[in-house]
């Protein structure tokens, strides 16, 4: 199998851990509140593909749209993976061109950072049901799994993406 295979590969598996992560984080955080495991889903899919902006609408009752949960978790599952293939190809990199580790270290932190800044800005209007310290765990949770896989992977992959320090190895 070729190193690009590998890293498609590896790419998509990173994506969907990352996703499985947060899709479970946040069903065990709506069970927990007593809220059903489908509530965020459905709050973030209505806001998504129905306009939902109101939070004062979410001190009711409101049933589960599955076309909106179906469609969330769709482009839920893409973003994913698209993550997923670019962490994996930095990662890639970084084993090819130790050079780079430092660079390619400060991306992917950036990139967390910016994902949840995103995440967070874009679901400003469901706030109240989906608190940013949420959303700050359930993408460390991601990080961090799906970390756990590549490192598992590729063998001192943290040490070296750890200590990269300019143009050492």
């Amino acid at each position: 199998m070729t190193t690009r295979r590998h890293t498609i590969r590896d790419g998509i598996a990173v994506g969907l851990i990352g996703y499985a992560a947060v899709a479970l984080f946040y069903s065990a955080f709506d069970l927990l509140a007593a809220r059903g495991a489908w509530y965020t889903v459905n709050m973030l899919g209505q806001a998504v593909f129905r306009g939902l902006r109101d939070p004062a609408i979410l001190q009711f009752p409101i049933s589960l749209d599955t076309r909106a949960i179906f469609a969330y978790n769709t482009l839920h599952l893409i973003l994913a993976l698209v993550i997923g293939l670019i962490v994996a190809a930095l990662v890639a990199v970084a084993e090819r061109v130790p050079r780079e580790r430092q660079l390619i270290r400060s991306i992917i932190v950036a990139g967390f950072v910016v994902t949840v800044i995103v995440v967070g800005r874009l679901t400003n209007s469901v706030r109240p049901v989906l608190p940013w310290w949420s959303i700050v765990i359930a993408n460390a949770l991601a990080a961090i799994l799906a970390g756990a896989y590549l490192i598992r992977l590729h063998r001192g992959l943290w040490r070296r993406l750890a200590l990269a320090q300019g143009l050492s190895s």
